[in-house]
């Protein structure tokens, strides 16, 4: 290995991309995953496939084959959902989980039923236009023949450590030498190439109703798993009707709940109703009101989003434009408030997009949660098992309370941009509760000041942490709008570069006149936008 240091002392930009073709996703070597398929004659949907499962091998540290994934895509002519989620295995009861006052973070009992490879299954069958098996090309020979670890899935990787060290099948499998890859080292896997090359072979049966479903099967029945072939097999995704809100003119849109996506709707119709234009796009004003606006965004969907099926108040009713500028009332511009929730009745993650000369657009996210998932991994398979149960709470009578075949409250929420009916951008930000706090930011920086995709993404953002309660910023935020902030009154986490806690995202901008995109993609990871 070089001797040279990975510091990086001096600022540094991306710039956009241009062209007619384009892939934006997380990992560079994912991103030319998708654009091979289109230089092979693939539309974006051929190209999305390709880079999603290439990212569960070269980012494995945000997603795995046993992720889940949502998507959002243009075909054409219309803006259409999949929701890929899995539901709780049939044996996951509350009684499970008796005497805990949250979800566990790892093993089995914060395992659902994976979806990602589902999604990949749905969405090639209604748009494909390669051979399935093609798609997975690229990610069994990053798999089989190795790649070389980037620098920020080297820090992910060691950051896991703490959290997964007592999970053996996880060490097994990720720490073979004891430790995490360091930057530039070769890593191979070939249980995942031997894994994809079945889902290829099988066009996605194999893990749902085949040799890899009866793997996983076996496995959490020695190792007291709830999860069983039945709930593989009766897995299926469901296509659905993105929601949306019209900002300024401009429509966000997100895939429904049990997703967080419509937190981000939400805090922008709160947002609307403040006039931004004349004050300072990086200054406390506008920061501490995009602030409010989120908090109270987030008090009511901790308290109403679960799965749809159990909901008490329903998606038109919290984005009902009357019930936000209620909201809206309770932000006092010159100082921070805790927000409960209202009445609406009355009134780990991987991120990328594709683009293609047809016209076709598609926002695509798949995720294990916190990162690498919940430390079970499938020996002889590489299936790194998500985490998602510990989306649901243990309060009795909560809509969203753990349970049997149950979707739990999902955070992964890719988005799309449409203005007049026309689509104008696939969109996503990842990172956990970071997710809809990125898509208002970034979405806001856009429309109301004209900030170009890349810019609107490379700036400083904040974040309403979930777990302490601060506002977390970076350090590059200005010191006068932290001065700012800490004088209404909210409590501030200065962060370091490098930080995992601020998200990544991925932007592709259609010109108005089509026939070409602007793909812009994030500097705080290793990721590229792509494109010919």
């Amino acid at each position: 290995m070089p001797s040279f240091t990975y510091d990086f002392p001096y600022s540094t930009k991306k710039l956009p991309v241009f062209a007619e073709n384009v892939v934006s996703t997380s990992q560079h070597l994912a991103s030319t995953a998708g654009l091979r398929m289109l230089a092979k004659g693939g539309n974006a949907v051929d190209a999305a496939i390709a880079s999603a499962a290439a990212i569960t091998v070269v980012e494995p540290t945000m997603n795995g084959i046993g992720a889940d994934a949502f998507c959002i895509l243009w075909d054409g002519k219309q803006l259409v959902g999949l929701n890929a989620h899995g539901h709780s295995p049939a044996l996951m009861t509350p009684d499970q989980y008796a005497g805990l006052d949250k979800m566990p973070h790892v093993g089995w009992g914060s395992v659902t039923t994976p979806g990602a490879v589902s999604l990949w299954m749905e969405l090639h069958k209604r748009y494909g236009k390669l051979p399935f098996a093609d798609l997975f090309e690229p990610a069994i020979k990053y798999a089989h023949d190795g790649f070389r670890v980037s620098y920020m899935v080297a820090h992910q990787w060691h950051r896991a450590i703490d959290r997964l060290k007592g999970q053996e099948s996880w060490v097994k499998a990720f720490l073979p030498n004891g430790r995490a890859p360091q930057p530039g080292e070769l890593w191979k896997f070939p249980d995942q190439a031997r894994t994809l090359t079945k889902i290829a072979e099988s066009k996605g049966e194999a893990f749902y109703r085949g040799e890899l479903a009866e793997a996983m099967d076996k496995y959490a029945r020695e190792t007291g798993g709830a999860l069983r072939k039945e709930d593989l097999a009766a897995h299926k995704p469901d296509w659905v009707d993105p929601i949306g809100l019209a900002y300024r003119g401009t429509t966000l849109h997100e895939i429904p709940p049990s997703g967080q996506g419509i937190a981000a709707c939400m805090a922008l119709g709160i947002l609307e109703n403040f006039e931004l234009a004349g004050l300072d796009c990086d200054g406390p004003e506008v920061a501490h009101l995009r602030i409010e606006a989120m908090k109270l965004a987030f008090a009511d969907i901790y308290r109403y989003v679960a799965d749809p099926r159990f909901m008490e108040v329903t998606p038109a009713q919290m984005l009902d434009k009357a019930y936000l500028k209620s909201r809206a009332k309770l932000i006092d511009p010159k100082k921070a408030k805790d927000f409960g929730p209202g009445t609406p009745k009355d009134g780990g993650t991987i991120y990328l997009g594709t683009a293609d000369a047809s016209g076709m657009m598609v926002s695509l996210i798949q995720s294990n949660y916190t990162g690498f998932g919940s430390g079970v991994v499938v020996p002889g398979t590489g299936i790194a098992l998500q985490n998602r149960a510990t989306g649901f709470v243990t309060t009795k009578g909560h809509p969203n309370e753990v349970g049997p075949n149950k979707r739990p409250f999902h955070t992964i929420i890719p988005a799309f941009i449409t203005k007049d009916g026309r689509p104008v951008a696939t969109f996503g930000l990842m990172g956990g509760a970071m997710q809809p706090q990125g898509h208002m930011q970034v979405f806001s920086r856009i429309v109301d000041y004209g900030q170009n995709p890349q810019a609107a993404i490379d700036a400083p953002r904040w974040r309403v942490h979930e777990t302490d309660g601060t506002v977390w910023t970076e350090e590059h935020m200005p010191q006068g709008t932290l001065d700012g902030l800490e004088s209404r009154g909210h409590r501030l986490t200065r962060t370091r570069m490098p930080s995992f806690d601020f998200g990544s995202s991925q932007i592709i901008w259609r010109f108005p006149e089509g026939g070409a995109y602007l793909g812009a993609s994030e500097s705080r990871r290793d990721g590229a936008a792509v494109g010919f």
